[in-house]
């Protein structure tokens, strides 16, 4: 008997979320959609329903799969001690097509508190899957659930993934029923990493690449100013120098040792450059600003900074106003919680002397940069299956 399919666009949108609920919390298997592939779930509290969803998959029980939870914030109920690596690629990477497996041997994760026969299915030798989607859908359906969800892909051990409610609706009488959204957006696998301290291995390569993954495991230092064109670019540009010689590598390769530095304004116009007189003072320490564009503050930078400094108090009133997820990665640059004046219309001195401040205040401020945890993606992690 086919399950019946319900529509999550429209008027009846939330009636189909509402009783998808209602179906996990009965016992029953549900497809839902994700912006990788269709996957059915299963409430990860109910020891009966999770083994039908392995049944259903004709899958070994010795398969692990993964844990769907409602934000990145959840998984710390699970993983408790998550490493700042581990922080970061959750904090960039979700929600969106990216597995992470992580260790959840900690005594008060909340893998203990799942059945015994699931946390056998979910946590073999100590490490678990998890999951945050970026589906509405699937996310309104994880945020009413009352816990997380066993999910794995809607198709046979074996066969192509489900990429739309038709196919997914294919696994016939097994399932309750089926949240159709539409075709996945990506037509893939979600990417599967597991992380270990500071190392990192790709167990699967799926909607995000290996490169991508490099990138978002970097440490990454955002400097912000007014305008992008005086402050924060020349403090960009000296940070750079000075990690370059605390790492140990040329300027130009910071990157490739996973440090990232960028620099933004929070009432910054695009595109224009930085001004001449800051140029000129740069140039003066062997270091070039010709090739700067300014970029006003946004969401993926936030999103993406594990360190945000400030010129001044006012500039970190206005990111915490208007994103107070990032309160506790926000500092302004002095150490004693002054302001950096702005030298825009003064002369090259004024210019001059303010670099000088910033770099100052700079060699303080990278004291405290955790560089241990840089990412070493060279040593194996060790393996999931």
């Amino acid at each position: 008997m086919a399950p019946l399919i319900l529509q999550t666009t429209g008027d009846d949108s939330r009636d189909a979320v509402h009783r998808a609920v209602e179906s996990l919390a009965a016992g029953g298997l549900v497809a839902l959609p994700t912006e990788t592939v269709y996957g059915i779930a299963a409430m990860a509290l109910d020891q009966q329903a999770v083994a039908s969803l392995v049944a259903a998959k004709q899958r070994s029980s010795d398969q692990p799969v993964a844990l769907a939870v409602a934000s990145a914030e959840s998984v710390l109920d699970y993983v408790p001690r998550m490493s700042p690596l581990g922080e970061r690629l959750a904090r960039r990477g979700w929600p969106g097509p990216l597995t992470l497996v992580l260790s959840v041997d900690h005594p008060d994760s909340a893998v203990n508190q799942l059945p015994e026969a699931v946390r056998d299915l979910v946590s073999p030798g100590g490490t678990t899957g998890f999951r945050v989607p970026d589906n509405d859908a699937a996310l309104s359906v994880l945020q009413l659930s009352a816990g997380p969800l066993v999910l794995s892909s809607a198709n046979l051990h074996g066969e192509p993934p489900a990429r739309d409610a038709k196919q997914a609706a294919l696994m016939g009488d097994c399932l309750s029923l089926v949240l159709d959204d539409g075709p996945s957006r990506y037509q893939e696998s979600s990417t599967v990493i597991r992380v270990e301290g500071n190392q990192w291995s790709m167990l699967r390569e799926g909607v995000f690449r290996e490169e991508q993954i490099r990138a978002m495991a970097g440490l990454m230092v955002l400097c912000v100013c007014t305008g992008n064109t005086c402050r924060s670019p020349m403090a960009e540009v000296l940070l750079k120098k000075r990690l370059a010689e605390y790492h140990g590598c040329p300027f130009d390769q910071l990157r490739e040792n996973g440090i990232m530095v960028m620099s933004a304004g929070v009432h910054a116009m695009p595109g224009s450059r930085a001004s001449h007189e800051a140029e000129l003072v740069i140039a003066e320490r062997d270091l070039d600003l010709s090739g700067h564009v300014s970029r006003p503050v946004d969401n993926q930078l936030i999103r993406f900074a594990d360190h945000i400094w400030t010129m001044t108090r006012g500039h970190r009133d206005l990111l915490v106003k208007h994103w107070p997820e990032v309160a506790d990665r926000v500092q302004v640059l002095d150490p004693e919680g002054g302001d950096v004046s702005d030298p825009i219309g003064g002369s090259t001195e004024k210019y001059r002397q303010c670099a000088g401040q910033i770099d100052g205040f700079l060699e303080h401020r990278i004291q405290e940069l955790d560089l241990s945890s840089l990412p070493d993606e060279d040593k194996p992690a060790g393996s999931s299956g």
